[in-house]
């Protein structure tokens, strides 16, 4: 009985209706917590707070459902976003009027939205990628701070005089730096110290080409590398974990290499009519 009603609850979990279903109420709850920034009547207060309930309890349902789905319960707590889940969820049920747990359990259901990611396997894969890349990306970090803070304490010497609102020191100037960086009316501060420093224009060219073009192009590329890594291994995962899905794309593997091999012998099989053909020329 138990068993039949874990694959049961397996079939519902893994059902792409009922993930959709799951999307939509996140969604709706993302616009549930969105509308209580506006003032409201008293009707649509009640409103939000019925729906929020019936929100909570959904969310707990489907976290029961799961889990229970899960053969090995164990298993369940292995994985981070599950954990991150059930937080939520428990969280949630929190009762917020009056409570001096108020504002959290109000910030803990903003953060239900996030459980999109765990609902959706693509966004998994972008979010994992991320943090995956986060300990190669330390060292680019590290690299871009060292020319940040040379560059910094030069413009601080060189600078300050000129305005000792953006130069005055190292930090001010690190900041000014960042707004260099990212082109939010960078012109206006090479333009104030051009005026005094004829050749500054070099200053900002070189920083912006370390810091804006070489250094964000090798962040990238770390990203996409151990995303393209991370989709290969959930592939992998998948394959293994449905053996049939694994059978198909053999199959299709097997179809494809039979395919490209019919297209050699047809190709080989051309230039070999040519080279009959160009003898017979030549013989005649």
């Amino acid at each position: 009985m138990y068993s039949n009603i874990v694959s049961a609850l397996s079939r519902l979990r893994h059902n792409r209706v009922f993930e959709i279903v799951v999307i939509t109420v996140i969604i709706i709850s993302a616009l549930e917590i969105g509308a209580k920034t506006f003032p409201l009547s008293d009707s649509a207060v009640f409103v939000t707070k019925i729906m929020d309930r019936a929100i909570t309890i959904f969310f707990l349902f489907e976290i029961l459902i799961r889990f229970i789905a899960e053969p090995r319960k164990k298993d369940f707590f292995k994985s981070g976003w599950n954990i991150f889940d059930t937080l939520v969820v428990v969280i949630s049920l929190i009762p917020i009027n009056e409570s001096e747990m108020a504002l959290l359990a109000r910030l803990i259901r903003v953060f239900r939205v996030l459980r999109m990611i765990s609902i959706i396997p693509e966004l998994r894969v972008l979010i994992n990628s991320l943090l995956k890349a986060m300990p190669q990306m330390g060292y680019v970090v590290l690299l871009m701070f060292i020319i940040f803070y040379i560059y910094a304490a030069i413009g601080s010497y060189l600078f300050a005089p000129i305005n000792e609102v953006l130069w005055g020191n190292i930090a001010i100037s690190m900041l000014t730096l960042f707004r260099v960086m990212t082109f939010e009316d960078w012109t206006d501060v090479m333009y104030e110290t051009q005026a005094v420093y004829g050749f500054s224009w070099i200053y900002y060219m070189t920083f912006i080409f370390l810091t804006a073009f070489a250094f964000l192009n090798m962040v990238i590329g770390i990203v996409i590398n151990v995303m393209e890594q991370e989709q290969r291994e959930a592939r992998e995962r998948e394959l293994a974990a449905d053996p049939e899905k694994q059978d198909i794309s053999n199959r299709e593997v097997n179809a494809e290499l039979h395919a490209q091999i019919d297209e050699l012998q047809s190709e080989i099989a051309e230039i070999k009519a040519l080279i009959v053909a160009n003898r017979r020329e030549t013989k005649t």
